[in-house]
C-alpha cells in the first residue's frame, strides 16, 4: 500500500487496437547515413520486393552536389563498374556514383510482439508489425567491376592464342547417365545451401511505387494507423480476463515445461488439442482418424460445441462417403510432397485417392485391381488408399469400414446435397484424367451377396417386422390426418366457389423432379450422397410467385443474359453449380423439377429452338433441347434471331452461307471477322 502511495496513477490512457494495416506493415530500419545522403534530401528512385522472403531492395539518389562528396572517388567508381562505353545496360548513366542500393534481411523471426504506436488526443492506437527489415548497402556493383575485368583478361589471352592451340585441345569425353535419385538424397538436395539460394532466386521481384513523406497518398495511408472503430467488439484482443492476463505477465518457466514427460512429436492429447482452435481440432482428427461418423466428431470435441460450426468446419477438411466424414486427400498429401514408395508427386495422389473415395460413394465394394488399373499407382501406393477408409473381405474385395449413417443423411439434406454437388465436380475431373468408361461410372450388382445370403433367426426377423410397423404407422397417421384436412377444405371452397373462375389447364402426368446428376447412370444408386427432391410448388392462383420461383426466374434470367444460346443438359449443370454456391437451408434446396425448369425458361422471354440434329446423334435427350433468348436488348438482337432461323432449318450450315444471308436479312455487308465476332457472341457456350 506504501508503494502505491508513493507512486500514484497520473493520467490513465485508452489503448485501440488498429486492423487496417493487418498484415501490411513493415517497419524499416535504416543505417546511419553519411554526410551526403541526409534525411530531408534524399529521394528513392526505385524500390521492390519479393513477398514470400519478406525482401526489398531500394534504390537510392546521393547528393552529388554536396561539398562531403568526393567527386573523383564517384567518377572511379563508376568507370570501374561500367567502362568507358555508355548504354542502357550502364549501372551509372552520369559516369558518375550517384546513387546506392540498399537490401534488406529480417531483423526478428517473430515479430508478433512488436506494433507500431501512434498517440492523439489522449488514445494510444496499436497496429501489429508483420515485419521488422534491416536495411544494409548493397555492393553488387562491385561484383559487376570485376567480372567486367575477368572478361577482359580472358579476351586478352584468347586473342594471344592460336587455332592450332585451339584444335590441340580437344579431348576425349566420357557421357554418364544419373542413377534415379533416392528419396534420401532427394532430401539432402531439397535442404541444401545451393537449392534454397536456387529457389530464392527463382522467385520474381514485384516493383513499387514510393511515394514521399508529404505526399497526399502517404497521408492517406497513416489515417490507418488510427482504429476506425472505438466499439468494444473491434477491439476484442485486448480484453483479457485476468487469469489470461496473469498468465501473459508469468508465462509458465522453461523448468516446469521440461518436467513434463516428453510425448512423440506426431501424438497430441486431449487437453492440448482443445486449446486450438475448432478448425484445426477438426483437421488434425480427421488427419488421424482419417474415417470418421459426424456423432464420434462431436463427442470428441467435448460438450458445448456448437453443430452447425463443426459442420462448417469438418467440410473444409473432409468430404462425404456413404454418410461418413473421410478426410481430404491434399490434407493427407499436401503440396510439394512425394509417395514414400514410388517417388510420386502429391498431385497424382490425389487424384488416385480421389478415385477411391468416389468409388466408395458408388458402392460398398471396390476391387484393388481395378483401382490399380485405372490409376496407374504402384500396388503400395494404393494399397495404402485402401487402407484409409476399408478393410479387405476375402475373395469379395474392400469394403467401407463404416456402415452408412443414415441418421446423418436425413438430420442435414442441405449438407449431403451440397456434397453430392462437389462429388459431381470430382467426377468430371476424373473422367478427363483417366479417361473413364461406362463400365467404371456403373455401379457393380453384389453378386456375392447375393450367391451368400445373410443368415437371419426367426427373433431377428420378428423383432425387425415390428420395428418397421411402429416407423410405418406414424408416417401413415400423419398422411391421414393431412389427407383428412385437405378434404375438410376442399368441401368448404366448393360450397363458397365463386361462378366466374377460369380453371388453368395443365396436361395430365406425373411431374418428375429434377435430375441434377451429370451421369444418371453413375450417381443414382441408393448410396450416392444426395436425397431425391420433392417436386416443387405450383404457381398459386393469385399471380404472385413463391420465394422458390423468385430465385429460379433470378437464376435464369441472369445465366441467359450472360450466354444467350444454352442446351437443358448444360441449363441443369450451371443450376447445379449455382445450389452447390448457396448457403444451408436455401429456398431452392426444396426441389426444382425439369418441367419447371423449362416452364421458367420461356416465361423468361426464351425460345426453344428445334434444331434438326441427325437421327443417329448421339446426345442424350437433355442435349438435343436448346433455347435461346430472343431479344436481349443488346446490337446483335437481329443478327442472333437470323442465326436462330438458319439452325432452325439446318443443323449444319456453312460459313459463307451464314455471311450472305446476314448480309441479305440485315442489310449491311459483313466480313469475315465481324461474322465469327457474331458467332463466337451469339453461340459462345455451344459453338
Amino acid at each position: 500500500m506504501a508503494n502505491e502511495e508513493d507512486d500514484p496513477i497520473i493520467q490513465e490512457i485508452d489503448v485501440f487496437l488498429a486492423r487496417s494495416l493487418l498484415e501490411k506493415l513493415y517497419l524499416f530500419q535504416y543505417p546511419i547515413r553519411p554526410a551526403s545522403m541526409t534525411y530531408d534530401d534524399v529521394t528513392h528512385l526505385s524500390a521492390k520486393i519479393k513477398p514470400k522472403q519478406q525482401k526489398v531492395e531500394l534504390e537510392m539518389a546521393i547528393d552529388t552536389l554536396n561539398p562531403n562528396y568526393c567527386r573523383s572517388k564517384g567518377e572511379q567508381i563508376a568507370l570501374n563498374v561500367d567502362g568507358t562505353c555508355t548504354d542502357e545496360t550502364s549501372t551509372y548513366s552520369s559516369k558518375l556514383m550517384d546513387k546506392q542500393t540498399f537490401c534488406s534481411s529480417q531483423a526478428a523471426s517473430n515479430v508478433s510482439r512488436y506494433a507500431a504506436a501512434v498517440y492523439k488526443k489522449g488514445e494510444l492506437h496499436l497496429t501489429p508489425l508483420h515485419g521488422i527489415l534491416q536495411l544494409r548497402p548493397s555492393f553488387t556493383y562491385l561484383d559487376k567491376a570485376d567480372a567486367k575485368h575477368r572478361e577482359r583478361e580472358a579476351a586478352n589471352e584468347g586473342g594471344d592464342s592460336s587455332q592450332d592451340e585451339a584444335e590441340d585441345d580437344v579431348k576425349q569425353i566420357t557421357v554418364r547417365f544419373s542413377r534415379p535419385e533416392t528419396e534420401q538424397a532427394r532430401q539432402r538436395r531439397v535442404q541444401s545451401y545451393e537449392f534454397l539460394q536456387k529457389r530464392q532466386a527463382e522467385e520474381h521481384w514485384v516493383h513499387l511505387h514510393y511515394y514521399g513523406l508529404k505526399d497526399s497518398r502517404s497521408e492517406h495511408e497513416r489515417q490507418y494507423l488510427f482504429s476506425q472503430g472505438h466499439g468494444l467488439a473491434e477491439n476484442t484482443e485486448l480484453i483479457k480476463s485476468p487469469s489470461e492476463y496473469l498468465m501473459m505477465l508469468m508465462p509458465p518457466s522453461v523448468e516446469e515445461e521440461n518436467d513434463k514427460p516428453m510425448a512423440p512429436s506426431n501424438v497430441l492429447s486431449m487437453a492440448q488439442l482443445r486449446t486450438l482452435p475448432l478448425a484445426d481440432q477438426i483437421k488434425i482428427l480427421m488427419k488421424n482418424v482419417k474415417v470418421m461418423p459426424f456423432a464420434n466428431l462431436m463427442s470428441l470435441l467435448g460438450s458445448g460445441t456448437d453443430p452447425t460450426a463443426v459442420l462448417r468446419c469438418v467440410q473444409q477438411v473432409a468430404l462425404l462417403v456413404q454418410g461418413n466424414w473421410v478426410v481430404k486427400s491434399d490434407v493427407l498429401y499436401p503440396k510439394d510432397t512425394s509417395s514414400p514408395h514410388s517417388g510420386v508427386p502429391a498431385e497424382v495422389l490425389c487424384r488416385g485417392r480421389d478415385f477411391v473415395m468416389w468409388k466408395f460413394t458408388q458402392d460398398r465394394w471396390v476391387v484393388r485391381k481395378e483401382v490399380a488399373a485405372v490409376t496407374k499407382l504402384c500396388p503400395e501406393d494404393v494399397k495404402d488408399f485402401l487402407e484409409h477408409m476399408s478393410v479387405a473381405r476375402i475373395n469379395k474385395g474392400w469394403e467401407f469400414m463404416l456402415p452408412y449413417d443414415e441418421d446423418f443423411v436425413k438430420k442435414h439434406p442441405d449438407i449431403v446435397q451440397r456434397q453430392q454437388m462437389l462429388w459431381m465436380g470430382i467426377q468430371a475431373k476424373l473422367e478427363k484424367v483417366y479417361n473413364l468408361l461406362k463400365e467404371h461410372l456403373t455401379p457393380k450388382k453384389q453378386e456375392a451377396q447375393s450367391a451368400h445370403p445373410l443368415l437371419v433367426s426367426g427373433e431377428q426377423r420378428v423383432s425387425m417386422a415390428k420395428a418397421k410397423v411402429k416407423q410405418n404407422y406414424g408416417q401413415l397417421e400423419k398422411d391421414f390426418q393431412k389427407q383428412k384436412a385437405e378434404m375438410k377444405s376442399n368441401d368448404a371452397s366448393a360450397r363458397t366457389g365463386v361462378a366466374n373462375i377460369r380453371v388453368k389447364e395443365e396436361p395430365l402426368g406425373v411431374e418428375e423432379p429434377m435430375d441434377t446428376s451429370a451421369h444418371s447412370e453413375g450417381l443414382n444408386n441408393g448410396l450416392a450422397n444426395g436425397l431425391h427432391p420433392a417436386p416443387g410448388p405450383a404457381e398459386p392462383p393469385n399471380g404472385r410467385l413463391p420465394a422458390v420461383a423468385q430465385e429460379l426466374k433470378a437464376f435464369v434470367s441472369s445465366t441467359f443474359k450472360k450466354q444467350f444460346v444454352l442446351t437443358l443438359s448444360e441449363l441443369k449443370r450451371l443450376f447445379n453449380l449455382h445450389l452447390a454456391s448457396l448457403p444451408p437451408g436455401h429456398t431452392l434446396f426444396s426441389g426444382i423439377s425439369d418441367k419447371m425448369l423449362q416452364d421458367m425458361v420461356l416465361d423468361t422471354g426464351c425460345k426453344q429452338i428445334l434444331v434438326p440434329f441427325p437421327p443417329q446423334t448421339a446426345a442424350s435427350p437433355d442435349e438435343l433441347k436448346v433455347y435461346a433468348l430472343w431479344e436481349a436488348g443488346d446490337t446483335y438482337d437481329q443478327h442472333r434471331q437470323v442465326l436462330l432461323e438458319i439452325f432452325s432449318k439446318n443443323y449444319r450450315v456453312r460459313r459463307n452461307v451464314i455471311q450472305n444471308q446476314l448480309s441479305q436479312e440485315c442489310g449491311e455487308d459483313l466480313n469475315k471477322q465481324e461474322v465469327d465476332r457474331v458467332l463466337k457472341v451469339s453461340f459462345c457456350s455451344l459453338w
